[in-house]
């Protein structure tokens, strides 16, 4: 079984920030095949005592709120894990261990809040990405305000639907046929 050393040197070192939000079906092959018993095992509470430093902490958010989107891209199974990272998250940040780990991987303990359904976690997100990465935040803080503007308009996110079996509202489907996330974020850019 990996370690939390194994993830961060993949992810951090290996894959870095120019892959890390790619789509990208052999980066997705890769982490399951290398990382899925993880993912599973942190689906159902497990790994939460890699919480024990700031290290240990960032891998698991890594595994529950990373790897779970690449392993079960398109499934509802992406997001069964995000219960538990945004508890870590809370937890490593009442700590400050997110002040530990250097820019650009301090962003993995603000992602599981701009991954929530909830403004108030959403809020907290945009707050820290823009207090504590004043280096390589600004791209962050761009999809924060956009995670924040979806949330806002609807109180969750309407492409999620389909993978969690959620009916779409009218509103939702117009939203997402005018671009969705995408034209929030276009918007963001040109305003």
């Amino acid at each position: 079984m990996p370690r939390p050393d194994d993830v961060l040197r993949f992810w951090l070192d290996e894959v870095g920030p120019d892959g890390w939000y790619v789509a990208d079906d052999a980066l997705d092959a890769t982490i399951r095949d290398g990382f899925g018993a993880l993912v599973d095992r942190a689906a159902d509470g497990g790994h939460c005592d890699w919480a024990t430093t700031p290290r240990t902490a960032l891998a698991y958010l890594v595994v529950a709120d990373q790897f779970s989107r690449n392993v079960h891209r398109g499934d509802g199974r992406a997001y069964a894990a995000d219960r538990w990272a945004r508890a870590i998250a809370k937890l490593a940040l009442r700590l400050g261990w997110d002040m530990a780990v250097p820019e650009p991987g301090r962003q993995f303990f603000y992602l599981p809040l701009m991954h929530a359904e909830s403004l108030q976690d959403q809020e907290r997100g945009v707050r820290l990405i823009l207090l504590r990465m004043p280096r390589t935040g600004a791209q962050n803080l761009l999809h924060a305000r956009a995670h924040r503007e979806v949330i806002r308009r609807f109180g969750r996110f309407p492409h999620r639907n389909a993978d969690l079996g959620r009916a779409t509202t009218a509103a939702e489907a117009a939203f997402l046929d005018q671009g969705g996330y995408g034209g929030v974020v276009r918007r963001l850019q040109e305003g």
